[in-house]
């Protein structure tokens, strides 16, 4: 029995010893983002175009514990409101993480409004169609008293178009599985209108008047995948 026991510790002991070095060999060290020159939010979204103009923002919708988890999680964070001739308004929000590894996540809106005392309705993987490609995008509703917020998003995880959950994890775990660290991004466009579906109207032609002005390397950058790829 002594013989048995001393023989299944063994045995015990180089399981664990072949997990800890299947684990070591495995570790991502290849960071994606170098690849790719510097990115610079700041630089790369123009304050004025189409006809759109930066406008002084009046109200910062995350509060400053908020901002304080965020910046841990992103490398860069842009946010900036925009009007157009007619008056009309939208937020823009942008975070961009150099390492996206399950530790370091995306902090998705759901969890980000929801912190801040707002009720999710409606939330939705749909489609935002551009002619640069289709982008795969969540569309939600953020409420707050006589504040309501309709929503779109994007993520990316290196060059893959993900939503949340389940979809960015396996993104994470494509990259993972070929030693590949890769950086991650969420692009948040909003407008405050009791008028969902126009506000919608309004977010995608915001969307499209953006990446109008970008040359198609920094499009890749916002949307992932160059169109040919967008749907694969």
């Amino acid at each position: 029995m002594k013989t048995f026991v001393s023989v299944q510790h063994v045995l015990i002991g180089l399981a664990m010893l072949l997990a800890a070095g299947l684990a070591v060999a495995m570790k991502p060290t290849i960071i994606y983002a170098d690849k790719y020159e510097k990115l610079d939010l700041d630089v790369l979204i123009p304050k004025q175009f189409n006809d759109w103009h930066l406008e002084e923002m009046t109200s910062h919708l995350v509060n400053p514990e908020e901002q304080a988890a965020v910046n841990k999680i992103y490398s860069q964070t842009l946010a900036r409101s925009y009007i157009n001739n007619k008056g009309e308004r939208v937020m823009l929000s942008i975070a961009y993480g150099k390492n996206q590894t399950d530790s370091v996540g995306v902090h998705l809106p759901e969890g980000c409004y929801g912190g801040q005392g707002f009720t999710i309705q409606d939330s939705l993987h749909g489609v935002l169609k551009t002619r640069f490609g289709n982008i795969p995008a969540t569309r939600l509703v953020a409420a707050k008293g006589e504040r309501i917020e309709p929503i779109t998003y994007w993520l990316t995880v290196g060059n893959k178009v993900v939503y949340g959950g389940w979809d960015m994890k396996k993104a994470r775990l494509h990259y993972a599985l070929r030693g590949i660290v890769p950086d991650g991004l969420l692009m948040r466009v909003s407008s405050i209108s009791p008028n969902i579906n126009d506000a919608y109207t309004l977010q995608s032609r915001f969307a499209e008047n953006l990446l109008e002005t970008l040359s198609p390397a920094q499009r890749i950058r916002l949307m992932g995948y160059d169109n040919k790829d967008l749907l694969n």
